[in-house]
């Protein structure tokens, strides 16, 4: 009901010097100095950039210092999300057993480790370095809601956003050294989501579930924040726009209904403590976008079958 939260972005723009230990060094402290910053801004959640201790560094150079879990770095990110009362999105390397993984760390506000996503698509010059797939996209259950990890290649692949939308995430991380442009526009449509993106270089963005984009990191402004409310629900034009009139009649200022006309799709949010968007859409017999899709798929098999 009504879940305001501010999501926040830290990116990585400087690299450090020396050994590869005093680059990892220097790459923490300088990562964790921005996001007290972050912190700042009073953020439920501070998304740091993909493999950040080794950022600069040669793969074959970086998994020699992926490190298992706990670890000094998620321990000193553990303290400050302790402090802060709020959660963390850790991108390193890490090590179980044998293996080596692009990871993400989701440390809790308690200090604690919540879960850890593999990156599940590794380049292949990931791979040939020595890292290791994970086995399968996974979501965290959050105070704010389910949400997802992708890092980095995953944006290219339909599996990993696919599981997210059918699991109805309603924020997606996503740690990474390349922007992913409209691709990040894209994949925040798809699973109907809000996307929040952290780089190794300027132009982290955060967008909304419509594919808009509410704020982007820059040289000067490495860290970004934004408060949303996690309360919304996607649907489709189709049988719904005069349900969300009657809706709007009746809760008024209490919902409100977002538009994107070229898309055929609605955003309704909830600001009520007492109705939340999913209420309203059941209340009103109005229909998800995804299962509007969903009964489409059915109308056309039916069709089909009747040949």
């Amino acid at each position: 009901m009504a879940r305001v939260a501010c999501l926040a972005s830290v990116s990585l723009l400087s690299r450090g010097r020396g050994s590869p230990r005093e680059v990892f060094d220097q790459n923490v402290s300088a990562a964790h100095k921005l996001a007290g910053e972050a912190a700042l801004d009073e953020p439920d959640v501070i998304c740091l950039p993909e493999a950040f201790p080794t950022a600069g560094l040669p793969l074959r150079e970086a998994v020699k210092l992926a490190e298992p879990i706990p670890n000094p770095v998620i321990e000193a990110f553990g303290r400050l999300a302790e402090e802060h009362w709020t959660y963390v999105v850790c991108p390193m390397l890490t090590a179980e057993g044998r293996s080596v993984y692009n990871s993400a760390v989701l440390i809790g506000r308690d200090g604690g480790v919540v879960g850890v996503y593999h990156k599940v698509h590794p380049t292949i010059g990931e791979i040939e370095a020595g890292v290791r797939p994970g086995d399968a996209p996974v979501t965290f259950e959050t105070d704010l809601g389910r949400v997802g990890v992708a890092i980095c290649f995953d944006l290219n692949f339909d599996d990993v956003f696919e599981a997210y939308r059918r699991e109805r995430v309603k924020v997606v991380f996503f740690p990474s050294a390349y922007p992913g442009g409209l691709q990040v526009l894209m994949r925040a449509h798809q699973c109907a989501c809000y996307f929040v993106t952290a780089l190794l270089r300027e132009g982290s963005m955060i967008v909304d579930p419509l594919g808009r984009v509410l704020a982007v990191s820059s040289d000067y402004s490495p860290v970004i924040s934004e408060r949303v409310n996690l309360d919304f629900e996607v649907l489709h034009l189709d049988y719904n726009v005069a349900k969300v009139k009657r809706a709007k009649e009746r809760y008024g200022a209490r919902i409100e209904v977002e538009v994107s006309g070229p898309e055929g799709v609605m955003m309704l949010t909830s600001h009520s403590d007492e109705v939340s968007a999913l209420d309203v859409v059941r209340e009103f017999g109005m229909e998800l976008r995804d299962e509007y899709f969903e009964r489409s798929r059915e109308a056309r098999a039916s069709a089909l079958s009747k040949r």
